[in-house]
């Protein structure tokens, strides 16, 4: 019986559809064709193997690749990409899944479904930011766990003073204890009338808090000093010209946004951002909810907290949070102004200029 030679050529014109549910140990692929599914098998993970074997099964095709985001990153995708294979990463929460899936679930179900979502191009991808910016957001990521580290630090030491029915003297302020002055501190060092052996246990939690507080310091001297780079100088300066932005939150913004032309419309941004609401339709009934959890947490939250303080300091703004608070109240008032306020960012950003108190774009 005579056999099939095949070329360089012999799969040209048609697509190789590739799902990848990747582990830290192997990955589970699934090749799909326009009409066919080919196979499911598990690989290494390594990128450079994947490829060889479908340049020599499938010669001319054009390949496709998608995987979740997770642990690995954008790592995989851009060494696809390097390889002349397009790949692309889809967020977790844009794969649909039925019931059945989610109480017969498999690695060999994740990629095939990977595989058929992207054949049916049913997805988005995720930006897949440029390497720089994937480091320099770790920097903003260690700054943003070290701060959660050392509130829960200073917690505990308050637990252990309520636990042992000490209370903190009322010549302490509330900010005093949060943010430990020098003698606050000297008070947890020798508290009266505590036991020596739970006098040991603050002690162990303010030699850990205060280490934490050392390498705090340490990563936001980096991060002044990343707002200094030529990637992020002029930018950075007109952010911090926003009332109530100071340098951690222009630094948020800029970093995550890093490209504001990638967003064509103020849509698209709010919905990065998650600034958008929960939307509920039903024939002629449409009901409007509270924000999407999806989005920038951290971008949001620094939104927020600068609109409280814009609204005080720009007049425009002013004017409008009074109007809106005649119609609603001030919380729902306020994320309106956060919106107005990223309006002003993405005018800002695009135009490289600084704000201007008493203008609403």
């Amino acid at each position: 019986m005579p056999r099939t030679k095949i070329s360089k050529d012999s799969f040209k014109g048609q697509s190789i559809y590739v799902g990848i549910d990747c582990h830290h140990k192997s990955w589970k692929v699934t090749l799909l064709t326009d009409k066919l599914e080919l196979k499911t098998m598990s690989r290494d993970p390594d990128v450079n193997s994947l490829a060889d074997y479908l340049k020599n099964n499938y010669p001319g095709a054009e390949y496709k690749v998608v995987y979740e985001s997770g642990f690995n990153g954008f790592t995989v995708c851009r060494k696809f990409r390097d390889l002349g294979i397009d790949c692309q990463v889809v967020h977790a929460m844009d794969v649909p899944t039925s019931h059945k899936d989610r109480q017969q679930k498999s690695d060999k179900s994740d990629s095939r479904k990977l595989a058929q979502l992207l054949r049916s191009n049913g997805f988005e991808g995720i930006d897949v930011p440029p390497p720089h910016i994937e480091v320099d957001r770790k920097i903003l990521r260690q700054h943003y766990t070290l701060t959660k580290m050392l509130t829960a630090e200073k917690n505990r030491v308050k637990a252990v003073l309520f636990q042992f029915g000490i209370e903190i003297p009322g010549r302490f302020a509330s900010s005093q204890s949060r943010s430990w002055s020098r003698i606050y501190i000297e008070w947890l060092r020798a508290v009266p009338g505590l036991d020596p052996k739970e006098q040991l246990t603050i002690d162990n939690h303010l030699d850990t808090g205060l280490l934490l507080r050392k390498q705090l310091l340490k990563v936001t001297r980096q991060i002044r000093d990343l707002s200094k780079e030529d990637n992020y100088k002029e930018d950075y300066r007109n952010l911090s010209s926003i009332p109530g932005i100071g340098t951690l939150g222009a630094m948020r913004i800029l970093l995550q946004i890093y490209n504001i032309e990638r967003f064509k419309t103020m849509d698209e941004l709010c919905s990065y951002i998650g600034l958008m609401p929960k939307m509920y339709g039903s024939g002629e009934r449409t009901v409007t909810g509270e924000l999407t959890k999806r989005g920038r947490k951290d971008i949001k939250v620094t939104l927020v907290e600068a609109s409280w303080v814009a609204v005080r300091k720009d007049p425009a703004l002013t004017l409008r949070f009074n109007k809106l608070i005649l119609r609603m109240n001030k919380n729902k008032a306020i994320i309106r102004i956060a919106k107005n306020l990223l309006n002003r960012i993405k005018h800002m950003l695009t135009h490289k200029i600084e704000y201007e108190l008493g203008i609403v774009v």
